[in-house]
Formats: structure tokens, sequence, C-alpha cells
């Protein structure tokens, strides 16, 4: 009987972070690498993606500022871009785009499972400003297998994001 061998959870290529976001929205996505990791301390906050295995073991983050997440959940929606623009400019998410957020970073699972590699699930989303777990915390700012990126978003703005893979 020979063990099962898995491969480590793979990081996405930022081309793949794009295409899917792209692919959700309807929308032209630009991106630019190298940006600095996305820290949701840092006001106006983060939304912060948690992603587990089969036996609830910490595996990813996707950290989206808070820019990048309004425009995400109003885009997702097809909510007019002045619904982001505005939470943007008041430094606040509303419900709504922050479940919509939620919804594409469950989507975004898909980016980590492999063939091979452990099957990853979104656990958890935390909204910006809101306390993370400590064994959640100390990952963001990490020195481990991360992507971190600006994108834009046709007709809505921009923001940054942050793809870890611990």
């Amino acid at each position: 009987m020979s063990a099962q061998v898995t491969r480590p959870t793979p990081l996405p290529a930022a081309l793949e972070v794009r295409e899917l976001i792209e692919g959700l929205l309807g929308r032209d996505v630009g991106g630019t690498v190298g940006t600095g990791a996305v820290d949701p301390a840092q006001h106006p906050g983060a939304v912060v993606g948690v992603y587990v295995d089969n036996l609830l073991k910490l595996k990813a983050l996707v950290v989206l500022d808070m820019p990048l997440a309004a425009h995400v959940g109003a885009a997702i929606a097809l909510i007019p871009a002045t619904g982001s623009r505005a939470a943007v400019e008041d430094g606040l998410l509303t419900p709504a785009l922050y479940d919509n957020t939620a919804e594409v970073l469950n989507v975004a699972a898909s980016l980590f499972n492999a063939d091979g590699a452990p099957h990853l699930r979104l656990y958890e989303a935390y909204a910006p400003r809101e306390a993370l777990p400590p064994d959640v915390a100390k990952w963001v700012l990490a020195y481990v297998q991360r992507l971190d990126l600006e994108l834009e978003i046709s007709g809505y703005g921009s923001g940054r994001a942050s793809v870890l893979v611990l």
C-alpha cells in the first residue's frame, strides 16, 4: 500500500486572478503586480477571505482593500459605479457590497484547487475593520508565497489585492 502524495496548494498566477475577476464581473480588468501587501489594519480596512482544507487547517488568504472590495461588490451586482465610489469616499462598505464581495471570494476558492493539492474552501470572510483572529492576522503581512497586485475594473475603479498561500 502506498501513501497518498499530495502537492502543496499552488499560488495562482496574476493572470488567473485577473481572468477570474474579469469572468465573474463581465468587465475588462487590468492588473499590475508587485504593488505591496494589503494591510487590513490600515484605514479604511480590507475584506479578508480565509480558506481552509478538509481538516479546517488554514491554507490560504485573499485580502481585498476596501476600494477593490467596493468595486467588485458593486460590479458583480450591476450596482452603478457611483455606489462603489460613494463607499470608497465614505470609507464604509455597505452590507450589500460586503455580501457581494464575499460571494466573489467564495468563487475564488477555485484559484487554489488543483489536481493533487488539498481541496480548499472559503471558511470565513472578514469585513473591513473587523478584528481578525490571531491565527489569521499573523499571516496577512508574513513573508510567505504571495501575490500582491492592483486591479482596475473598467467603469468602476481600482484597488489592491493580496493572495497568500500558507
